[in-house]
């Protein structure tokens, strides 16, 4: 009878053992931001579960720390709130071995004005209001530059600042203001446009796509990416989550949510 039990004993743990693995090798854990992107992964987790039999599992964070730490940690296997910049100033602070796996989406910067409506209406010595903050403005800057408006030094990075144009055209002059007073900045009788990113500029019902004389495109660096360690870059897992995020489906998810100010990046 103690023969029987113990390997009764011995098949469920075995059991158990194997239907956790299988569970394991189905399963894949990903940080996040709060926010509006919370109902995109809604629609991600019953994808991946419907198309490519894997279970999602979301753990949302509302500050831009926490995502890298547990992805370090391996609490996660991977994490998706972060732009290429960021993720390499993160690197380089904290030497995380992490790895791009994918663009996902770019929630594109744009040129906004009420005095004019095309870029090329631009006059000699016009005011352009821009962030004071620093990845802000360069990234403001370097929209400006994208589109032949001023000339950077070469190796300025993603940082760039006023004292870095090097060739200035149209003699613009650039007036500073906290990034959320940019929207103000489009009234200001001196101010010809005004850079103003996604999270402010929707506020006042403005799109990228529809209302900006200038915006980001696909190539840019600031897009949204998939990141994971460098240990689980190639695991399966990843590459069907991936499969589901570019898939049709959650294009045009993205696109309903965000009504159209959303430019994929892969």
């Amino acid at each position: 009878m103690k023969e029987i039990i113990t390997g009764l004993l011995l098949v469920s743990i075995t059991l158990f053992t194997i239907s956790c693995s299988q569970e394991n090798e189905n399963k894949v854990k990903v940080a996040i931001n709060t926010g509006p992107d919370q109902v995109i992964w809604e629609e991600v987790i019953r994808l991946a579960k419907l198309t490519e039999g894997l279970d999602v599992e979301v753990i949302a964070f509302n500050d831009y720390i926490q995502p890298n730490k547990v992805l370090e940690n391996k609490e996660v296997d991977a994490n998706a709130f972060q732009s290429i910049p960021y993720l390499q100033a993160q690197m380089k602070e904290h030497n995380y071995k992490f790895h791009i796996a994918s663009k996902t989406f770019i929630f594109p910067l744009a040129a906004y004005s009420k005095k004019i409506s095309d870029i090329n209406e631009l006059e000699l010595g016009a005011q352009v209001a821009i962030s004071n903050e620093s990845t802000m403005r360069g990234r403001a800057l370097l929209l400006l530059a994208e589109n032949q408006l001023i000339t950077l030094k070469d190796g300025v990075g993603f940082l760039p600042t006023t004292a870095d144009i090097i060739y200035n055209p149209k003699e613009l002059v650039f007036v500073e203001f906290d990034t959320p007073k940019l929207t103000d900045a489009l009234s200001h009788p001196k101010i010809s446009i005004a850079i103003i990113n996604n999270n402010f500029s929707s506020q006042m019902g403005l799109l990228a796509t529809r209302d900006g004389l200038i915006l980001e495109n696909k190539t840019s660096p600031y897009a949204n990416i998939i990141v994971t360690r460098e240990d689980n870059k190639n695991d399966e897992k990843i590459k069907k989550l991936i499969n589901v995020l570019q898939s049709r489906q959650i294009e045009l998810k993205v696109k309903e949510l965000y009504k159209g100010d959303a430019i994929r990046a892969w």
